[in-house]
Parts: structure tokens; C-alpha cells; sequence
């Protein structure tokens, strides 16, 4: 059993139409994985509320007309302008069978770290998430990485610090475990190199100007100097 619950109710309205329920405070859905994909529709706020904790990563147990299916998020398409979501595609699964979901990474203890006390270090994250696989009641929430080690600029965490959980395995089996996931920054340096650059663009734009100024005057004298035709 999943730990997260949402109630489908099935749907027959389609294509533009489906802008009817939305304007209802329901969100249509589709549910793949079956002989027929299931269409489907759900409140807004608490399909929003399951979505923001299930994320890609954790299964749902869903009820369609009394029906229940495990599932987990395929898709979620968002409205450009508005930022609502606008549909939801779901991935029906079985409780013994292995799936990919998308998990975050999550960096921990960083602020224990003596990058972080000493050297006053800050912390570049550029991955967020990685994809697994695992049976469903053994996808993890998020994959932790303690920090708490780093110290010097040259630190960095990669995939090869991630320590998978039991029954767990990357969804790549080529993936580079040397890729990068975290970089340390020194932010006093950063602001010393940006306010040198601001600086030296200042000087710069400063004497470009004062070249101009001094063409311009030249060419004016030059004008004013030159005879008058008879």
C-alpha cells in the first residue's frame, strides 16, 4: 500500500472540452499502463497537495470509481502563463515489479562542514535529481548526501557519493559516477572578481567617452578653422 492517496473519478469529456473541468477546480488526468489508458479528473488542491509530497518518485494509490491502482506521476503539464497545472499522466504499476522514478538528490550537514565554518565556502548544487529503479515500496523519498567532509575549494560531491538504499539501482547502468553533482564557491571572491570587472567596464566606458568627447571637439575646431569659399 501506497502512502500517499488521491481519488480519480472517470471522465468522458475530452480535448478542448476538458477546459469545462478546469474551470470546475479539477484537474483532468490519464492513467497508461493498463489494455486501455484511463481518463480521469481530480481536485485541484488535493491532487496539488499530493503531487508537491508523491513528487515523481513515490507511488499513489489511486481510486478510480472505486477501483484502486498504484501508480506513480509520468507527466505534469503546467500552464506557461497561469503556473496552474492544466493535466497529469500517471503510470499505473504493481507492487512486485521493478520501475523507474525520478528522485531528488538532497545535500545535508553542508553547514557542519569546515568549508562551510571555516573557509565560508558556499555550496553549488547543479544536478537536483537522478533517476532509479527499485520495486515501489522501495523507491526512496530522496537521496541523501552528507557533506559534512568538505573542506577544501577543490571539494566536490559527484555520483559516486550517493549511497543507494538496499533494493535500489541506477536507472543508467553506463551512468558516469564521476559526474558532478555539488561544487564549493568562495562568495567573498566571487564578489571581490564581479566588483574588479564592474571596475575595469567603468574605466573603460570612461575613457571611450572621454575619446569621443575629445574627437568630437577636434572635429569641431578643425571646422571652424577652415576658410570660407569666395
Amino acid at each position: 500500500m501506497a502512502e500517499y492517496k488521491l481519488e480519480l473519478k472517470k471522465r468522458e469529456i475530452v480535448g478542448k472540452k476538458t477546459n469545462l473541468l478546469r474551470k470546475e477546480g479539477l484537474i483532468p488526468s490519464v492513467v497508461y499502463g493498463g489494455k486501455e489508458p484511463i481518463l480521469g479528473s481530480s481536485e485541484y488542491v488535493a491532487t496539488e497537495k499530493i503531487l508537491e509530497k508523491a513528487g515523481y518518485h513515490s507511488p499513489i494509490d489511486l481510486t478510480i470509481d472505486g477501483k484502486k491502482k498504484m501508480a506513480i506521476v509520468k507527466d505534469v503539464h503546467i500552464d506557461p502563463v497561469s503556473r496552474r497545472i492544466v493535466n497529469i499522466e500517471f503510470q499505473s504499476i504493481k507492487a512486485n515489479e521493478v520501475v523507474e522514478a525520478t528522485t531528488p538528490i538532497t545535500i545535508v550537514n553542508f553547514e557542519a562542514s569546515e568549508a562551510a565554518k571555516t573557509f565560508h565556502f558556499a555550496l553549488n548544487q547543479t544536478m537536483e535529481e537522478i533517476d532509479v529503479k527499485a520495486k515501489p515500496a522501495d523507491l526512496p523519498s530522496e537521496l541523501a548526501i552528507d557533506a559534512t567532509e568538505m573542506k577544501e575549494i577543490e571539494d566536490k560531491i559527484t555520483i559516486a557519493d550517493i549511497k543507494l538504499p538496499e533494493g535500489v539501482e541506477f536507472a543508467d547502468k553506463e551512468i558516469d559516477m564521476e559526474q558532478v553533482i555539488a561544487t564549493l564557491f568562495d562568495p567573498a571572491a566571487e564578489a571581490e572578481k564581479r566588483e574588479a570587472e564592474e571596475k575595469a567596464a567603468a574605466e573603460e566606458a570612461e575613457t571611450a567617452e572621454t575619446e569621443t568627447t575629445e574627437e568630437s571637439t577636434d572635429s569641431e575646431e578643425a571646422t571652424e578653422e577652415k576658410p570660407a569659399d569666395n
